[in-house]
This record gives C-alpha cells, structure tokens and sequence, in this order.
C-alpha cells in the first residue's frame, strides 16, 4: 500500500497524504484558527503539525509507513548552489525522524502545477502557474525566482518551456516582473484596511470604467514578444509606498481610505483589464509553444475567478482546468501527488468532483445547544432545510468531510435562497464584508446550461454571464456586471449535492447561494463545536450540523412545510 506524503511549510501551511489511491488533505489554519497560517517571525518556518498527524491518522499509517516526502521548496536566495541541501535540512529538522529522513524538495511552481495537472484527467496539458514568487531556480531554469512559469505537461514527463526572466537594471539590481505582487501592490492603494485585498478589488473592478486608467497602466505593464511581461519597477515587487501618480493624486497604501470611490472603482476596473490581458497574453505563447488542447493553471493569480473566465473565451486552450486548491496550501497536494506519480509510477487519481479530503465535523451530540436556538428533531434534515432555504432562511450546512481550499464547497457553507438582493446585502452584514462583494451559487451541474451562458467549475473558481433570462431570479448572487462565480455540483457530491435536488423540486430553482462558514478573519470552520459557535455568534437562522437541526427561537419549525409549486 503506497504511502506519499506532501508539505508546505510557508503560509497556507498544509499536508497532504496519498495512500492506496485516496488523497487526504488538510490546512493547519483549521486547527490554529490563523487565516492562512503562517510563520509567527518573518524568515522563519512553520510545520503543519496538526494538519500532518490528522492525515497520518485518517490513513492509519504510522510516520514510518510512509513511502516518500515530498515538499515545495519556497528559498528566495542563493540563486544557486548547495542551497537546496541547507533547506532540506532546515525543513526536515521540523519532522518526526521517519518523515525528516525522507524529506525531498521540487521547484515551488513545479508542485503548483502538478496539483491541478496529476487531477485534471488530461493527458497532453499545458501548465500556468502565476504568483508573487515561487523558489530559487538555481537546479531548475537559470538563475532568479519563479514568477511566472509555463510547463509542457503529459504522463511522464514535467518539461518547464517559459519562464519570465528578471531585468537587470543600473546598480545593478535585479527585477522580477512578478504579475502576482503587480495585482497585490495596486489593490493595496485601491481597497482600504480591513477587507482583503485581492479578492475586494476583483468585485470592485465590475463597477468601474477601466478606460480611465487604462493608457496609465499599459505604460507600466508592457507585453511583448513571446510571451514576455515586463512591469516598470516598482510595481512588479512587494513595494507598499511608492506613490502611484494619477490625476494629480498620489496613491499608496496608506492613503487608500482618502481616495475618491469613483475613482478606487476606476483603478480597480483598469487592473483588473490589464492584468487579464497579460496572463492572457502569456496563455497564448503556451498554447502556440505546447500545441497542447488544455490549460492547467494555478499559483495564488488562479484564485482571480474573473480573469479564469477569460482565459476560458480568450486564451486559445479548448478546455481550461484551475487546480481546485491553487493557493499555496495546494502545493502540499502536487508534492504528495509529484512522489505518487512520477516517483513511485502509480496510477493518476480520478477526476474529483469535489475536495471533500479532510477530517469530518464529529456529532454536536454532546454540545449544549445555544441560547436563542433549540433543537428540532426531524425525520429528514434534507427536506427541512430545503423548507428553511425556500423561506428565505439562512442556514449554517455541515456535512462530510471539510473541503480543502480556500472556499466552501457545501461541506462548511453558509446557504440561502439565491433570490433576493435583500438577502445578500444581510449576508454581507452578518460577515462584516463590503456591500459590493457579491456571492457565488452552487448549480446542480446538468442545470449550470439553462442559467449561465457558460460552463461553471466544481471548485468555484470561474465566473460565467448570467442568462438574462433568469437574472430577475438570481439577485442575491448575480454580481454587477452581470456574472456569477459558479461551483458545478455533479452527481457524487456528498451532502450539498441532495440538498440542491431537494430546493430544486421545492421551488423550480436549481442552485443556492453558497458562501464559507465563518467569521470575518477566521478559517472555515472545521468541527461541530466551531460551527455551533460561529452560527450563533453570527446569528444565523439555523444550523444543521450533521444531522442535527438547530433554530434560532424567531424561526418557525419547518416540518411539514408542503412544497411550493414550480
């Protein structure tokens, strides 16, 4: 019985173990409760202890039954040289014996890619991973850091044929051209403290005119032959303070809450287009260079479900697969499914429909129920809820195994009836998020066609246009301009999958609003007691965890509710 095992020690720190053809994987965030675990002092290193022993656990293998370790090596410098020995070392000093001796690293991006490509079920692939910054190259492709890589990717080989090379400027110095820190560089100037960045600023750009600022922009991002993108120093790198010069305005991080909002939401539309165009522009070099019919892309510049919507139209590729997991957690993934793979010649693992690979929720049995809620015994949860969510209620869903990746896939979700626009503006409140950040739908995957002008994505990574036609029906989760982030639900989704047929025979709707069970700042949620906790502080209107049913004491009881008409 094969055992892999694959780490990531940076931020989003994770484990993941591939035994016997089953993968299961966890983020350490989910047991530390920091968002995007990290290491507690700059330069320092952080293990996914808890994340390593569950999965060592759920497999039933001691560390001494493992096959292989494998891990992303993240070292920014020495370009070159007995570096990778050192960080071996250093990382391996952090593991159980067993598993330290038998610690191995691959090129940070090469574990990017292989977590969506070893999954995508293609065999001739070209490979995208786009971030602010992956390993030295040294072993690998020339001196610098990964930034922006292409692979040729097929069963038994991994070949890198781009790579976006540093500029050498007078000093000299050199610079990356990292698209990764150019969108995370102007979304600091654009969305003020306290929301995230990246993702506020992607919802942002669909209210505004990105004509403004395009010229300006254009003028900082230069694409060129090849698939080469040159960004003007210092927006390709990690520099907060600079000012940005626009319309008399100087823009910097520490001024973004002094900035008009027309003019945030104009900036924000003109990068949102430019970088598009860019990562686009580098997908076509991939799909003229490979001649392969697919793209398999991730790296953190993955999680932009807008610019995956374009590359789907724009970049040339048939199909385009995004690594369910594309953040840096996921690299933990590709390393274990790296040694499975190509080291130890097993077969790929099947297509998932889902990434149900962590620890379950364990029973609320013995958890107190709340004040202002009761427990409602009911004979069929499923129908229940449906009832609730045909009601307008808003219901915290825990069921199976905890989804890997940074969104929720109907396992830790908060649902609601996708109709109203009332509905998503409470939601916004009750998650202290801002009100223009839309929500996404979950859509039995046979009826994704009759309400979306294109095909959605099983880990909710790409937007689609909403069909006209049925907007009216959909605006708690229709965005402003007329897209929605679509997570496909196929048959062998365990738990949301059930619950969609039941909202679907109830109210003639296929699909729900989904969004990720927790609080502002906080993991998702991974245990029953977590959940009662974030439910109630949260106030919503039930919680259904396992096959518990809580209602908040306003909340009438749904058995019994007769189905509405179609």
């Amino acid at each position: 019985m094969p055992a892999v095992l694959g780490l990531n020690f940076h931020h989003d720190t994770s484990a993941a173990l591939v035994v016997d053809g089953r993968l299961h994987a966890a983020e350490e965030e989910r047991w530390s409760g920091i968002k995007h675990h990290h290491p507690v002092r700059k330069c320092t290193l952080a293990a996914p202890a808890s994340a390593l022993r569950w999965c060592l656990e759920a497999a039933g293998l001691a560390p001494g039954e493992v096959d292989a370790v494998w891990a992303a090596s993240m070292r920014p410098s020495p370009a070159a040289g007995g570096w990778l020995a050192e960080e071996r070392d250093e990382l391996a000093a952090l593991l159980p014996a067993p598993l330290g001796e038998r610690l191995r690293l691959l090129s940070h991006h090469t574990a990017h890619v292989l977590s969506g490509y070893l999954l995508s079920g293609h065999e001739h692939a070209a490979g995208l991973v786009i971030d602010a910054g992956g390993s030295s190259l040294g072993s690998d492709f020339g001196p610098g850091r990964e930034r922006v890589t292409g692979y040729d990717l097929r069963p038994d080989r991994v070949d890198r044929v781009h790579q976006a090379m540093p500029t050498i400027l007078p000093g000299p110095r050199r610079v990356h051209s990292s698209l990764g820190h150019f969108y995370r560089n102007l979304a600091q100037r654009v969305i003020p403290p306290g929301d995230e960045p990246e993702g506020s600023m992607m919802a942002l750009a669909a209210y505004g005119d990105p004509q403004r600022y395009g010229t300006r922009l254009r003028e900082l991002v230069r694409l060129g032959d090849d698939g080469d993108v040159r960004i003007a120093h210092p927006w390709g790198s990690a520099d907060r303070d600079t000012p940005l010069l626009l319309d008399g305005r100087a823009w910097t991080a520490r001024n973004a809450s002094d900035q008009p909002e027309h003019k945030r939401v104009d900036l924000a539309a003109a990068v949102q287009e430019v970088f598009a165009e860019s990562v686009v522009h580098v997908a076509r070099h991939l799909r003229r260079l490979t001649g392969a019919p697919a793209l398999v892309f991730s790296g953190g510049c993955a999680l932009n479900s807008h610019l995956n919507g374009h590359l789907v139209l724009d970049s040339g590729f048939d199909t385009l697969f995004v690594a369910p997991a594309p953040h840096d957690a996921g690299t933990a993934v590709g390393a274990a499914l790296y040694g499975w793979h190509y080291q130890l010649g097993q077969e790929r693992l099947p297509v998932p429909v889902d990434a149900d690979w962590g620890p379950e929720a364990g029973s609320p049995a013995a958890i107190p129920v709340p004040k202002g809620y009761r427990a409602v015994p009911v004979g069929e949860l499923t129908s229940a809820v449906a009832a609730l969510l045909a009601d307008h209620r808003i219901v915290g869903w825990v069921r199976g195994r905890l989804e890997f990746g940074p969104r929720a896939l109907g396992h830790r979700s908060i649902l609601a009836h996708p109709g109203r626009a009332a509905t998503r503006d409470r939601l916004n409140a009750i998650k202290q998020r801002a009100a223009y950040r839309p929500f996404a739908p979950a859509v039995l995957a046979e009826h994704v066609p009759e309400w979306f002008m294109s095909e959605g994505d099983p880990f909710m990574n790409r937007v689609a246009r909403v069909r006209r036609c049925r907007a009216d029906r959909l605006a708690a989760v229709t965005h402003h301009d007329g897209t929605a982030r679509v997570q496909s639900v196929a048959p062998g989704h365990v738990g949301l999958r059930e619950l969609l047929e039941a909202f679907h025979e109830r109210t003639g709707i296929p699909l729900l609003l989904n969004t990720s069970f927790n609080r502002k700042g906080a993991p998702i949620v991974r245990t029953a007691g977590d959940a009662v906790a974030a439910g109630t502080e949260l106030g919503l209107d039930a919680l259904a965890v396992g096959d518990t049913l809580l209602l908040a004491d306003h909340v009438p009881d749904p058995r019994g509710t007769a189905s509405r008409p179609r």
